[in-house]
């Protein structure tokens, strides 16, 4: 191999590297837990493909328990990876969900869209919203998938996700308060940990990475230029931050921004405390990991709870 083949481009230490011929290592979310119909924890799971043509695709969860006459919860999950790696597949976001399934006696469908650096941004806001379009498409009893015709209770649909999947969440939910999801009630978001923009208006490596074009007044990474913010397409939304996490500081912002915009609904915010980005995922049998867990079934069964609280 040449100096010229192997001299890297972008490193994000110790998740991914990109060369400058091309060439792309992940070192996260590539190794792939198979579906299982009724497995040892309660919950079923598939693999259905969304769009041929793109190979966007998904994961579906539904507890193992669902009775042939029973509407469940619906919870739209975006992972996170910073838009260039992870997978609804992998052993993290794959057991993630399982458990979220469960817990939440939910049908969960969890999003494959195309990463960054092959598939720059906007590829995946337009895959994650042809992914929300496609799952719609079930709620009058039509579509391919028995499952979400069966199961899912499309007048009380949630969006989750973590990190970039909490940006994609929040980017879903304004692009729903315009676009008709027809047939579909959205009731809440849940921004885990989510990815915004830096609190100095700068742009960081991340993004630009991801998005080169971009400018620091993006209303995707800076929802707080977005002209849409009051009019988010939902009545509920939770936001979940980490004491330690680099990202604490953005998530607070949205909040306080999303707080001030006039928009009306029901506003939750919680924080972690003494815990980093992700930690709910790499630990996820942890005491606050588990109260995470609790907190966030508590919001799709429509608990109603104080506005900001300490796990």
């Amino acid at each position: 191999m040449s100096s010229g083949e192997s001299e890297i481009a972008h490193e994000f230490h110790p998740y991914f590297r990109a060369y400058k011929d091309g060439r792309v290592e992940r070192f996260f979310g590539t190794d792939i837990i198979p579906a299982s119909i009724d497995s040892q924890d309660g919950v079923s799971s598939k693999d259905v493909t969304i769009a041929p043509e793109t190979g966007v695709s998904a994961r579906i969860f539904i507890p193992s328990s669902v009775k042939s006459n029973q509407k469940l919860p619906l919870i739209v999950y975006f992972h996170g990876g910073g838009f260039f790696m992870g997978s609804p597949f992998c052993s993290e976001y794959h057991n993630y969900v399982t458990s979220l399934a469960s817990k939440a006696n939910a049908v969960v469908v969890s999003i494959d869209y195309r990463l960054a650096p092959e598939h720059l941004v906007p590829i995946a806001y337009e895959d994650s919203w042809a992914a929300l379009k496609w799952v719609a498409s079930h709620s009058h009893g039509e579509g391919p998938e028995a499952w979400l015709k069966d199961y899912a209770d499309f007048q009380r649909v949630y969006l989750v996700g973590d990190s970039a999947g909490g940006n994609i969440v929040h980017n879903m939910a304004v692009e729903a308060a315009t676009e008709d999801l027809s047939g579909v009630k959205l009731l809440g978001i849940c921004l885990i940990q989510p990815f915004f923009g830096r609190t100095d208006g700068h742009v960081d490596k991340y993004w630009l990475f991801v998005c080169p074009t971009s400018r620091f007044d993006d209303p995707r990474i800076h929802p707080a230029v977005d002209s849409r913010l009051s009019k988010l397409g939902c009545s509920r939304v939770l936001i979940f931050l980490a004491e330690k996490d680099n990202l604490r500081e953005r998530g607070l912002l949205y909040y306080e921004t999303l707080k001030s915009s006039g928009w009306s609904g029901e506003l939750v915010i919680a924080e972690t405390e003494a815990e980093d980005h992700a930690f709910q995922l790499f630990n996820p049998n942890s005491e606050k990991a588990l109260a995470l867990m609790n907190r966030l079934v508590s919001f799709i069964n429509d608990d109603k709870v104080s506005n900001i609280f300490i796990l």
